[in-house]
C-alpha cells in the first residue's frame, strides 16, 4: 500500500518502519490526508503477523510542527454556517471533526502492537500528542517539546490532556500544559515524557533495540489496578494540589482564556475516569473551546495572520527576491547592538559603526554576552559563537559600507543626529542600498528630506529587547519605492521576524498606540485612581505589564521628549492636559526617568521592584479604591488602545486589517485573547463598542470620541474584518 505523506518499510526482523515526509512542505503538519493515512497505517500494522512493532520517525530536520490549524478554522466555518438551521447537528459535527484525530491516536494506543517515537528536533502540538500516544519515545539532544496550544486560545485536543497527566509531576504537568512550555530533551526525560535521549543518526537503532528486547504494547493507565501517579483527585493530597492549581491558573491568566479555563476542567474530570471516557471528556471541552470567539480569534491573528505576514503577504510583486549579504548599522547602542545580534544569526555580515570604537566594540560585545548565555543554556556552542562575532565588524569608518545592501540607522531620536548620519552614509552607500530609520515616531517622510535618494528611504521599527520581539513595523514614506519594501521585508523574513506594513504619520501604529495605553494609566493617577489599582487593571485585563510600569520601560524621559517635541510642530494647536503636567513634574523636577535610572513610577534593585511610595507628592492623594469600578477601568484601557488603532485604519496608516490585530499583540502586548484591537471591537459588535466609547466620552472626556468610520460602521452594523476582508494585493496598492 503507498500512502502521500508517510512510506513504510519493514525489515526481516518485522519491524515496520514509518517515514513521515510530507511532500512539498518544510515540515511534517497534522492535516485530514495525514489522519486518514495514518489510522490506515495503524490497522496495516495491526492487521499484519508479520508485523511485531511499528517505529514512527521523520524524513525531515524536525519530527513535527503540529496540527495546521487553517483546518480548525475550516471546522469552525462549516459550524457557523450550519449553526443558523440546524444548531445541534452543527454542534455535533464540530465535536465529531474536532475529535478525528483523538480517535486515530487511541486507536495506535490501543492496537496490539507496540509503536515507537523516534522525535528528531521541534515536536510541536498534535505531534507531541502523537509521540505520547506511542508506547515509547527515543528523542534526539535538540529535541523542543511543547504542547502550545494555550496560546492560540485552545488546549491540546488529542489526548495530551490526559496523557501528560498520567505521565509525570502534577505541578510540572499543569505548567508544562497551561503555560505551552517548550520543553528541551533532558528536561522532558525528567518528567518521563520521553525514555531515552540519544545522538539523530542513533535514533532508529535505539528504537529497534526498544522492540526487540519486547516493548509492552498495552499503556499502564489500560491495565487492571492502574493507580495515578499523583493520586486520586479526591484524596489529601488532590485537596492540597487542585486547589492550588487553580488559584494559579486564576493568577496566570484573569479568567480570560477558555482554553486554559476548560483544560484544567478536562484534567480534573478526566482523571476521574478511565482512559476511553476521559478522552470524550477531553473532547467535549476542546468542541467547547473551539466555539468561543477567543479561539477564533487568537487562531485567525496568532496562526493564520500571522502566517500570511510571515509569508511575506504585504511584499509587492514583480520585486525580485534580495539576497541580503551585508548590514550596516548606525549606532552601536542596545537597540543597535541588539539589530547586529539578530543579523549576524541570520548568517548576515555587519558593519557596526559609532562615534568612538570603545562603543562600537561595546556594541559587539552584546553578542557575545547572549551567545554566552545560549551556550550555557545549551542553545548554542562556541563554534557558533565565535561565527557569529565573526561576522560582525565594530568600526568608526563610514567607508566599510561601500558594500552593504541595507543600512539602519539606530541613533538617538533626534532629528539633526539622524539627519548627519543619513548624509554621511549615503557619501558611500552603493546607489542601490537601501537606508532605513529605526525611529519609533518621528514621521519617515520627514527624515528622508535628509537624504538624496528619498525613494531608496524606508523606516524599519525594532521593538526592545530586538533579540526577543518577534514584531517589526515598517513605514512607507510618500516617496519610498516597491523595491525599498521588498528589500526591507526579505531582510525581516531573513532574521526570523514578523512584519506589519504601515503607512507614515506620527508614531505610525504601534508607538502610537502603545502611548494611549501608559496615556491613559496617567490620566487615572490624576483621577485619583491609586496607582496599584492602575496597575492590577491593566494586568487584569490581559495586558503584559501595567501602565505605569510599561511608561518605565519605554522610559519617561523619552515619553517626555515626544511629548515635547511634539509640542513643539503642533505649536498653539497642542492642547496641554494632565499627562504633560505629570511627566514634566516625573522628568524634569524629580529627575525620574524609569527603570533606565532605577527610579520611575516603580523603586528599581536588580530584577526587584516596588510601587514608588511618593507618586501622590506628584499627582495628589488618590480616591479611595472602591470609589472604582474595576471592569471599567479595565475596559478603560482596552477601549482607548483599540479606538485610536480604528482612528490610524481610518486615516489610512493602517490598511490591513491582519496587521492591525499582529502588530498589536506582538508589538505591545495587547490581550492576546482579544485576537487584537480590531477583532476586540469585532467581539464586542462595532454599535456597542461606539456606545461605550460615547458613555466614556461623557464620563471622561472627548479622548473617546468614537471616529466617523466607527460612527459610519455602527448605523450599518458591520464588522472590520466583515468590510475590510485581508486583500494582499490591495492592501500593499493600499499602502503604496
Amino acid at each position: 500500500m503507498s500512502y502521500k505523506n508517510f512510506t513504510i518499510e519493514t525489515d526481516d526482523d518485522g519491524i515496520a518502519l514509518i517515514t513521515w515526509d510530507m511532500p512539498e512542505k518544510s515540515m511534517n503538519v497534522i492535516d485530514l490526508s495525514v489522519m486518514d493515512e495514518l489510522e490506515a497505517i495503524v490497522d496495516q500494522v495491526a492487521g499484519d503477523d508479520a508485523i511485531k512493532g511499528a517505529i514512527i520517525q521523520s524524513g525531515k530536520a524536525a519530527f513535527s510542527g503540529g496540527a495546521d490549524l487553517t483546518m480548525m478554522e475550516g471546522l469552525l466555518k462549516d459550524f457557523h454556517v450550519k449553526r443558523g438551521n440546524d444548531p445541534e447537528g452543527a454542534a455535533k459535527a464540530l465535536y465529531e471533526g474536532s475529535r478525528k484525530l483523538t480517535l486515530v491516536y487511541r486507536k495506535l494506543e490501543t492496537c496490539g502492537k507496540p509503536f515507537v517515537a523516534a522525535v528528531c528536533g521541534t515536536c510541536m502540538g498534535g505531534g507531541t500528542e502523537l509521540a505520547l500516544a506511542c508506547h515509547a519515545r527515543i528523542v534526539d539532544e535538540g529535541l523542543k517539546m511543547g504542547l502550545p496550544e494555550v496560546k492560540v486560545g485552545l488546549f491540546p485536543g488529542a489526548g495530551g490532556t490526559q496523557r501528560v497527566m498520567r505521565m509525570t509531576d502534577g505541578q510540572q504537568g499543569m505548567q508544562f500544559l497551561l503555560q505551552g512550555r517548550t520543553l528541551r530533551a533532558p528536561q522532558a526525560k525528567q518528567m518521563k515524557l520521553v525514555d531515552e535521549v540519544t545522538g539523530t543518526k542513533k535514533l532508529v537503532a535505539a528504537a529497534r533495540k526498544l522492540l526487540n528486547a519486547g516493548l509492552d504494547p498495552v499503556k499502564d493507565w489500560d491495565k487492571k489496578g492502574y493507580r495515578l501517579p499523583n493520586g486520586k483527585v479526591y484524596s489529601p493530597a488532590g485537596f492540597q494540589f487542585w486547589p492550588a492549581a487553580n488559584a494559579i491558573y486564576r493568577r496566570e491568566t484573569h479568567d480570560n482564556y477558555p482554553g486554559a479555563r476548560y483544560l484544567l476542567h478536562a484534567v480534573v474530570e478526566g482523571l476521574q475516569l478511565p482512559m476511553d471516557l476521559a478522552l470524550q471528556v477531553e473532547s467535549r471541552y476542546f468542541a467547547k473551546v473551539l466555539q468561543t470567539p477567543e479561539a477564533a480569534n487568537m487562531i485567525r491573528s496568532l496562526f493564520v495572520s500571522m502566517q500570511e505576514l510571515n509569508k511575506l503577504a504585504r511584499r509587492p510583486e514583480g520585486q525580485r527576491p534580495n539576497k541580503i549579504r551585508k548590514v550596516g548599522i548606525l549606532g552601536a547602542g542596545f537597540m543597535g547592538a541588539g539589530i547586529a545580534y539578530v543579523s549576524a544569526k541570520a548568517g548576515i555580515d555587519v558593519v557596526l559603526i559609532d562615534r568612538e570604537q570603545e562603543a562600537a566594540d561595546k556594541g559587539k560585545a552584546h553578542s557575545d554576552e547572549l551567545m554566552s548565555k545560549a551556550i550555557k543554556r545549551g542553545r548554542a556552542s562556541e563554534e557558533q559563537k565565535q561565527k557569529l562575532l565573526a561576522r560582525i565588524n565594530p568600526t568608526v569608518d563610514y567607508e566599510a559600507l561601500a558594500d552593504c545592501d541595507l543600512v539602519i540607522e539606530a541613533v538617538f531620536e533626534d532629528r539633526d543626529i539622524k539627519k548627519t548620519v543619513t548624509e554621511k552614509a549615503e557619501t558611500v552607500m552603493k546607489s542601490r542600498a537601501i537606508f532605513a530609520s529605526n525611529t519609533s515616531t518621528l514621521p519617515i517622510t520627514s527624515l528622508a528630506q535628509a537624504s538624496k535618494r528619498p525613494k531608496n528611504f524606508i523606516g524599519i521599527h525594532f521593538f526592545s529587547p530586538v533579540d526577543k520581539m518577534m514584531l517589526v513595523e515598517v513605514i512607507l514614506g510618500k516617496r519610498t519605492s516597491d523595491r525599498a519594501l521588498a528589500m526591507a521585508l526579505d531582510y525581516i523574513k531573513a532574521i526570523k521576524k514578523t512584519p506589519i506594513v504601515v503607512n507614515d504619520s506620527r508614531g505610525f501604529y504601534t508607538s502610537r498606540v502603545v502611548m494611549t495605553y501608559i496615556r491613559e494609566g496617567l490620566m487615572m493617577l490624576a483621577d485619583g485612581v491609586p496607582a496599584a489599582m492602575i496597575e492590577n487593571a491593566g494586568r487584569m485585563a490581559g495586558m503584559p505589564v501595567g501602565p505605569l510600569s510599561l511608561g518605565d520601560e519605554v522610559a519617561l524621559d523619552l515619553a517626555w521628549k515626544i511629548v515635547s517635541a511634539t509640542r513643539k510642530d503642533l505649536g498653539v494647536k497642542y492642547v496641554e492636559g494632565p499627562l504633560d503636567n505629570i511627566l514634566e513634574a516625573m522628568v524634569v523636577k524629580q529627575e525620574r526617568f524609569g527603570r533606565k535610572n532605577g527610579k520611575g513610577f516603580y523603586d528599581y534593585k536588580g530584577k526587584d521592584k516596588t510601587l514608588w511610595p511618593g507618586i501622590t507628592d506628584v499627582t495628589g492623594q488618590p480616591k479611595p479604591a472602591e470609589s472604582f469600578n474595576i471592569e471599567e477601568l479595565k475596559q478603560r484601557l482596552l477601549v482607548m488602545q483599540a479606538l485610536e488603532t480604528a482612528r490610524i485604519f481610518e486615516e489610512k496608516c493602517l490598511t490591513d486589517v491582519r496587521e492591525a490585530d499582529v502588530g498589536s499583540i506582538l508589538g505591545f502586548g495587547f490581550a492576546p485573547y482579544t485576537g487584537g484591537t480590531l477583532s476586540y471591537i469585532d467581539m464586542m459588535g462595532t454599535a456597542t463598542f461606539v456606545d461605550l466609547c460615547k458613555k466614556f466620552t461623557r464620563k471622561w472626556g472627548p479622548r473617546f470620541k468614537p471616529n466617523k468610520l466607527l460612527r459610519d460602521m455602527a448605523r450599518e452594523n458591520e464588522s472590520f474584518y466583515g468590510k475590510f476582508p485581508p486583500n494582499p494585493e490591495q492592501a500593499t496598492k493600499d499602502a503604496a
